[in-house]
């Protein structure tokens, strides 16, 4: 195990893609060697230890180099015989008064450097500030101008000019709403969004049958975007589906599946489209998925990282690349939030770097505990940053007792002992048990002021979204009509 990233293995080293001179492979076999020991060193030439606590963010089983995934508590739910990287790099950032240093939006890898030194790159910029201005300032006892100085030469390492990233809030530069979704949280609503399972074939019947029966009940429907590592039909044909069918979309795309080329084109072809809506997630790992298992590392890009693309490309018209876009896209960008997760002061951090990144709006994972939920949200008002971004709590009805277990082995998901008892006791009535949970937890969600809706969730059960919606009191003008032109027999029960 690396002496001072605790990682239960040292990684095995990336190579490079491209000839490297005899200086440059003799500094790079220096810095393996040292490194590699210490900090369980993978050589991806784009070092961030200075920003991690000195842990090594490789070490993560997702490559996750701005934070935990929405899974994350002190063991990897990939593997848990390992710890999670993320939160030994929040603790030890807390123990050295460094935590705000992780709110930095630091960069995808560059793959022309991975497997390479970064010692070099480290030394002429040395070079270009001065060595004796270096090491002066490094000496100094004044701290300002240590810290100065320690900028002038690690900062632009790690932060090369086609990224520039930094760990301030950038504000959309656009006024008028992208989408419905966002004009009605303007517009200070209480919004419902739902989420709907693509098919696994190409039979649609089922699909477009939910579509239609939510049409006048939510804001915004969102498609999985091979939801648990499973493949089905894209986001990005429901998202189109439903635009046919009059229903306002949310295109969800995961790190795991897409490169920064890809990023950039299915979003920029989206907003051609009309799909306004996009919600950036970093995606379930292969381990939880279907056989044979694809590759577990995510190391392309992150969710933090995909939300910074599509910001500059929005509101800066550029391409990762540093090329204008003449006629920028416009869409409203979502991520996803794990207020149960792991300690909410922790993932409050997470939550923070994406809304600097530019999340205008969360859909949490689901939700069971609303006095939990306090905390975290207590934990997001003290960083300024509630009135930055739209909260729509996740809610899934349960169906059985045996479902209610299950949730509890889910990676970010608490289930309470109360509701688990209720379940059990429910019996044969379990179904009916769910949704009186369901409404119960929706109607204390409704009375926090944080809150701007609620995101329903489901595993096949969007038959009972319209019912939920309605004795929640929270069904539109138009399907107000429409249910009270039904009969008893008619309704969803």
């Amino acid at each position: 195990m690396p002496i001072f990233t605790p990682g239960r293995r040292w990684q095995p080293p990336f190579r490079p893609f491209r000839h490297v001179s005899p200086g440059g492979r003799l500094l790079a076999t220096v810095e393996r060697w040292i490194k590699g020991p210490l900090f369980g060193c993978r050589m991806c030439g784009n070092c961030l230890l200075q920003e991690t606590a000195f842990i090594c963010p490789m070490e993560c089983s997702k490559g996750a180099r701005n934070g935990p995934c929405g899974g994350s508590t002190e063991q990897c739910y990939v593997d848990p015989t390992r710890p999670c990287i993320w939160y030994a790099i929040y603790q030890r950032a807390e123990r050295m008064g460094r935590t705000e240093k992780l709110l930095e939006v630091l960069p995808p890898l560059d793959w022309d450097k991975v497997g390479t030194e970064t010692w070099g790159d480290v030394w002429a910029q040395v070079r270009r500030v001065g060595t004796r201005k270096v090491f002066s300032g490094l000496l100094s006892r004044d701290v300002a101008r240590r810290t100065q100085v320690w900028d002038s030469v690690f900062r632009p390492v790690r932060q090369p000019t086609w990224w520039e990233g930094d760990a301030v809030y950038h504000p959309p530069k656009y006024t008028e709403p992208a989408s419905e979704l966002e004009r009605r949280l303007r517009a200070g609503e209480f919004v419902v969004t739902a989420e709907v399972a693509p098919p696994l074939s190409t039979k649609t019947d089922k699909l477009q049958s939910n579509i239609d029966s939510l049409r006048n009940y939510v804001t915004a429907v969102n498609f999985t975007d091979n939801a648990s590592a499973t493949p089905r039909v894209s986001s990005w044909a429901c998202s189109i589906l439903a635009q046919r069918r009059s229903v306002e979309p949310t295109l969800q795309i995961t790190a795991r599946d897409h490169t920064r080329l890809s990023v950039q084109s299915d979003v920029l072809g989206a907003s051609t489209l009309g799909i306004r809506n996009v919600l950036c997630l970093t995606g379930d790992s292969p381990r939880v998925g279907v056989t044979p298992m694809g590759r577990l590392d995510v190391v392309d890009l992150d969710s933090i990282q995909m939300l910074w693309i599509l910001r500059r490309m929005r509101d800066e018209g550029k391409y990762l690349d540093g090329r204008e876009i003449k006629t920028p896209p416009r869409y409203f960008l979502g991520a996803a939030a794990a207020p149960m997760a792991s300690e909410a002061r922790f993932q409050a951090i997470r939550e923070h770097k994406k809304v600097n990144a530019g999340a205008q709006f969360f859909q949490t994972n689901v939700v069971y505990d609303a006095d939990a939920l306090d905390t975290w949200l207590n934990e997001l008002a003290k960083r300024d940053i509630l009135g930055k971004v739209y909260i729509l709590i996740g809610i899934m009805p349960i169906r059985s007792f045996k479902m209610a277990q299950r949730l509890t082995e889910v990676p970010g998901i608490q289930v309470p002992e109360t509701i688990l008892k209720r379940m059990e006791a429910a019996g044969d009535h379990a179904e009916e048990e769910g949704i009186t949970i369901a409404l119960e937890l929706i109607e204390r969600i409704k009375r926090k002021q944080a809150v701007h809706g609620i995101h329903l969730m489901s595993v096949g059960w969007e038959s009972i979204y319209p019912r939920i919606v309605t004795e929640a009191g929270l069904v539109r003008p138009a399907a107000q009509v429409e249910e009270a032109t039904k009969t008893p027999a008619t309704v969803n029960r």
